[in-house]
């Protein structure tokens, strides 16, 4: 099992940038494949990113391709989240997400965390 948190959210202009950060427990972090999902009022959560479990293999909703890059530290049981140029409608709660087996997915992800919120003002 891995306990996950993230950290990094708040308030930004349009065109500005944040970094999220996701720590997880335990010592098999390298195991897991990890992503990232946003939820934004009134809406259903949606995929963003998803990294394999070495770093190699990524992938992005189309809405964030080319803004924000996903990486992992597996020395540091932690993922990121770099967001540049960010748009209003990037506002959402923002989840990390992890899944057993090591390969990314788009769904089906067994652990979570609280999430953390992400404005962006334009």
């Amino acid at each position: 099992q891995v306990q996950l948190g993230e950290s990094g959210g708040g308030s930004v202009q349009a065109g500005g940038s944040l970094r999220l950060s996701c720590a997880a427990s335990g010592r098999t972090f390298s195991s897991y494949a990890m992503g990232w999902f946003r939820q934004a009022p009134g809406k259903e959560r949606e995929f963003v990113a998803a990294i394999n479990w070495s770093g190699g293999s990524t992938s992005y909703a189309d809405s964030v391709k080319g803004r924000f890059t996903i990486s992992r530290d597996n020395a540091k049981n932690t993922m990121y989240l770099q967001m540049n140029s960010l748009k209003s409608e990037d506002t959402a709660v923002y989840y990390c997400a992890a899944r057993p087996g090591g390969l990314w997915a788009r769904a089906s992800y067994d652990y979570w965390g609280q999430g953390t919120q992400v404005t962006v003002s334009s």
